[in-house]
């Protein structure tokens, strides 16, 4: 008995050893992918918002808005398109159902249209920058300017960096004037053209 109980016990070592091994491999291995989880949350976190203010600054810009969508959305949709084909591929019932699927789309259509309609009758950020400077008495920073909208269009949101880089895109096309007092930077509307004055004096002179 003694003979047979003493291979017994180093085998239960062996073991116990290898398994202890598996362990702190497992565990360290859980750390690392966690470690990367949180990485790639942080850095589509980050994306989703530099998304967000590029195309607030596309619809500043007046460019044409093109529906994109973020990858994780696009590959979600993706994945149904290669079921459809097996289910196709094995015939009867199951292959109505996948040609019957894109019947089913045809509201969510229908009542995309209505609100991108309402989208469109919302006057941009450019013409709202515009009547706003028109009304303002002095000049006022992208700050204040983005504040003063956000009260009188709550149902909208201002992005001060968004609001800046509208008003400098008004700068560079004369629709608006920019005055520097200090470090602080103020926007006004255009003054208005003195052209006619101007040659009218040369009309006098002939005379």
């Amino acid at each position: 008995m003694p003979e047979t109980a003493a291979p017994a016990t180093e085998l239960t070592s062996q073991y116990l050893a290898q398994v202890t091994g598996d362990l702190e491999r497992n565990t360290k291995e859980q750390e690392r992918i966690s470690a990367e989880i949180t990485f790639l949350q942080e850095q589509l976190a980050a994306m989703q918002h530099d998304h967000t203010v590029l195309m607030n600054v596309q619809q500043a810009l007046g460019a044409p808005q093109t529906p994109t969508q973020p990858a994780a959305e696009t590959e979600s949709a993706a994945v149904p398109s290669p079921r459809q084909k097996t289910d196709a591929t094995r015939g009867g019932k199951k292959a109505r159902k996948s040609t019957a699927a894109p019947k089913k789309a045809a509201p969510r259509k229908a009542a995309a249209k209505p609100a991108d309609a309402a989208k469109a009758a919302q006057p941009t950020l450019v013409e709202l920058i515009r009547r706003h400077l028109l009304e303002l008495k002095e000049p006022r920073s992208a700050a204040e300017i983005s504040a003063a909208l956000g009260q009188a269009h709550p149902e909208r949101q201002f992005a001060d960096k968004v609001v800046r880089v509208t008003l400098e895109g008004l700068v560079a096309k004369s629709q608006a004037e920019r005055t520097k007092q200090g470090r602080s930077v103020f926007y006004t509307a255009p003054k208005p053209a003195e052209a006619p004055a101007a040659e009218a004096q040369p009309a006098q002179a002939d005379h």
